[in-house]
């Protein structure tokens, strides 16, 4: 599964402002909610439940916050990078600066796994982080998350 087909270019925040977790958590569900079209308080009470069972933030500033909703017909990814990073109750306890929200259909199951794992290895590579973080602008960063399957296809 590539990332460039979970996510549009314009699903990219190149440089969010939040102070907190939750005020980041509240940013992502806005910004998906204009995305989906669904409602951004829907949005933002599944991943903050998702959250409460577990930080998302997996490590070396990097969050994946996820979950499932009835109203979706596919999934779909939004990618951010913040300004300055905030506390995320991460694993290694590190502020989390890169944000990989997706959101899936109630029914996606194993679709909605391999998106996760997707997501998850190409955020496990330090090259691909860097890029990332160097970053600034939406169009650099939807070509370093789409170059990525290109490079991985070979």
């Amino acid at each position: 599964m590539a990332l460039a087909g979970l996510l549009q270019q314009s699903a990219i925040i190149p440089a969010m402002k939040a102070n907190s977790k939750k005020q980041l958590l509240q940013e992502l569900a806005a910004k998906a909610a204009k995305i989906t079209g669904l409602p951004e308080r829907e949005i933002f009470d599944v991943i903050l439940q998702r959250e409460r069972l577990g930080s998302t933030g997996v490590g070396n500033g990097i969050a994946i916050p996820h979950g499932k909703l009835k109203a979706l017909s596919q999934i779909t990814g939004l990618f951010a990078r913040l300004e300055t990073p905030v506390d995320f109750e991460a694993l290694d306890d590190q502020p989390v600066d890169l944000v990989f929200l997706l959101l899936a259909p109630e029914g996606a199951g194993a679709d909605h796994l391999k998106a996760l794992s997707r997501i998850a290895r190409v955020l496990r590579d330090p090259a691909m982080v860097a890029k990332l973080r160097a970053s600034d602008t939406e169009s650099a960063i939807y070509a370093c998350l789409s170059e990525e399957q290109a490079s991985n296809a070979a």
